[in-house]
């Protein structure tokens, strides 16, 4: 037990108590009758140490352990989400910190209340408190994902978020791994699963349709999580995006012409030959309308002003990606062709239309 508390960085009091009160119980004794760790306990206690040190209680830590559903590779995915969603949110602070240094530089009075905003509810929009307001199913986009779900009953969403796009008219269960999504789903929505897509809690076939609405990119593996799709549903439906068109970052003005650093955030992201290959599928393009109520980091390509707004951009995890820097040159670049007429001359094409092809693409399989 001396050597199990070192390695772990607690005492043997810890472990006394996580052992009284069930939470890691050795399984088996040395003939001197001193407790022993076996390979699996060892593996429960790395899981419970790691979920303390991200500050859950006790009880919430012996519920998320004691799942059945859930093996080691689920915990090790979980907690990386986890983490993830740490390094985003001080990520997000030191993007605070930077805009408040900023304007303490050029004299700008800084309030009390936008500093505590920084540290409270302000920085919890930066990260994901803004999808509620910007994130919003489109009905457009919404008609083509639910047309490819065909007659499905049963629909599994993963990379749920906050529900956008789940349909009314069906069984829908939500996986979605981000608290921060998951607290946002609005009351009587589709009840959802704390789990990651790499590794769905689910039998084979079990539903008829598996939809992904604009979350592979996040995935920690995108293969891995098309096949699982593909394995607890008869029917894969993808809402992604086409990397494979030579030049695809020079389809949309904002990353050709202020963001280029965009191309290096899907840099490492699937072909989408590849994840069709993957899952059996047809792509289809989905053109953009012009006044797209979803506000997906595509979705003002008419509307420049919109990347102007602060709140509009915190929903578009584009930006915390590439880095403040980056979104300062960008934000104040688009910002100074927009009131020199420059963008306007540049893209002048662009009012004439009603729809663009910007990448997105539908995968049905």
């Amino acid at each position: 037990m001396g050597r199990v508390a070192e390695l772990g960085g607690v005492s043997v009091r810890t472990l006394h108590h996580y052992d009284e009160i069930g939470l890691v119980r050795p399984s088996a004794r040395t003939a001197a009758g001193y407790r022993a760790y076996a390979a699996g306990d060892v593996e429960r206690l790395r899981e419970v140490l790691a979920y303390r040190r991200l500050g859950f209680g006790l009880r919430e830590i012996a519920e998320l352990v004691g799942d059945p559903s859930t093996d080691a590779v689920a915990h090790l995915r979980r907690l990386r989400g986890l983490l993830l969603e740490r390094r985003d949110r001080a990520d997000a602070m030191m993007a605070a910190i930077d805009r408040e240094l900023e304007a303490r530089a050029k004299g700008l009075k800084v309030t009390p209340e936008e500093q505590l905003e920084m540290f409270g509810a302000r920085l919890y929009d930066e990260i994901g408190g803004a999808y509620t307001a910007t994130r919003c199913t489109d009905p457009r986009i919404a008609a083509r994902i639910w047309n490819a779900l065909g007659d499905a009953e049963t629909v599994l969403n993963v990379g749920a978020g906050t529900g956008s796009y789940e349909p009314s008219d069906r069984d829908v269960t939500a996986v979605e791994p981000s608290a921060v999504m998951r607290a946002q789903r609005p009351a009587g929505s589709a009840p959802c699963v704390a789990a990651a897509a790499e590794s769905l809690p689910f039998e084979d076939q079990s539903f008829d349709a598996a939809m992904a609405v604009s979350t592979v990119h996040h995935w920690e593996e995108p293969m891995a999580g098309l096949r699982e799709m593909r394995r607890v549903a008869r029917r894969v439906v993808v809402l992604t995006f086409d990397t494979d068109e030579p030049g695809w970052q020079d389809r949309f003005w904002l990353t050709r012409d202020y963001l280029p650093e965009f191309a290096a955030v899907l840099a490492a992201f699937p072909s989408l030959a590849g994840m069709a290959d993957t899952i059996g599928a047809r792509a289809e393009p989905v053109p953009i309308p012009w006044d797209c109520t979803d506000g997906l980091f595509e979705a003002y390509w008419r509307r420049p002003q919109a990347y102007l707004e602060e709140h509009v951009r915190r929903a578009m995890s584009v930006w915390t990606r590439v880095g403040a820097e980056a979104e300062r040159r960008a934000v104040r670049s688009l910002g100074d062709d927009l009131d020199s007429g420059r963008w306007a001359e540049r893209n002048r094409d662009l009012a004439a239309l009603d729809a663009a092809d910007l990448g997105l693409r539908l995968l049905i399989a």
